[in-house]
């Protein structure tokens, strides 16, 4: 019986450090995908091992577990003698991940616009009312710019996510990864550009509300072409130039 016992407590810890190993190197992929987004790291950047360690707070073993997965995301490559470098952002990249966004988005939309209830599309409109609001009142919003990108993205998570299709959902997510990296670099959401791109939303969302999928597919397009062509357009010190914290003069 103690023999039993102690086999059963044996595995039991094995697969207690497998599950942690597991959740160890989940967390630092997560942790290095929120990194990525709010900016820490930057396309073409070269980063250790180490460096990374330190600003995921992980690990090193996580952060080795978890370079595969960025390679063959695409999202890292190893460059010998240098270190990890993050995908650099060119044409190529550009043009490749926004036609993975607008094949999958298409997809998607046929499917939303039969799936999704009306208290769901009243719901999605009200959050960019709510935001256009905020855009146009006088007071400081210093969350507004994070709450706008927060929801002009949701929109695009939750489409593709009521694909139900687990497969969709995670190649949409890598790639997400990499049309945010490109904006990063080239293409963010300004108070310039906020309310412009909130009313793109607006009438893609109207048109889901008429279930008309013919019409929600073309702005659907119009509106992932016209974010395309700002990155091919617009040189990144322009973008900087726009970026103005909110109540400061233009």
């Amino acid at each position: 019986m103690g023999r039993a016992s102690s086999a059963t407590d044996l595995v039991a810890g094995q697969r207690a450090v497998v599950a942690d190993g597991v959740s160890q190197r989940v967390r630092a992929y997560e942790g290095f995908t929120r990194q990525l987004l709010k900016g820490s790291i930057r396309g073409g950047q070269f980063v250790s091992q180490r460096e990374l360690m330190l600003l995921l707070g992980m690990p090193l073993g996580a952060v080795r577990e978890m370079i595969p997965r960025l390679e063959a995301a695409g999202l890292v490559q190893t460059v010998p003698q240098r270190g990890l470098q993050i995908a650099p952002v060119d044409l190529r990249l550009i043009r490749n991940a926004f036609q993975v966004r607008s094949m999958i988005e298409r997809e998607a939309v046929l499917g939303f616009v039969r799936s999704a209830s009306d208290a769901e599309l009243a719901a999605i409109e009200a959050s960019h009312l709510d935001i256009l609001g905020r855009a146009h009142g006088q007071e400081d919003d210093a969350a507004l710019l994070d709450d706008a990108q927060a929801v002009d993205w949701g929109l695009h998570d939750r489409m593709v996510d009521a694909l139900g299709n687990d497969i969709i959902s995670e190649l949409y997510r890598v790639n997400t990864l990499r049309v945010r990296l490109i904006k990063l670099e080239h293409s963010v959401i300004t108070p310039a550009r906020l309310i412009p791109a909130m009313q793109e939303h607006l009438r893609f969302i109207a048109a889901l509300r008429m279930r008309d999928a013919a019409a929600a597919v073309a702005l659907l397009q119009d509106h992932i072409d016209s974010a395309r062509n700002r990155v091919m357009n617009a040189p990144l010190e322009q973008i900087r130039g726009e970026w103005k914290p909110l109540g400061e003069p233009a």
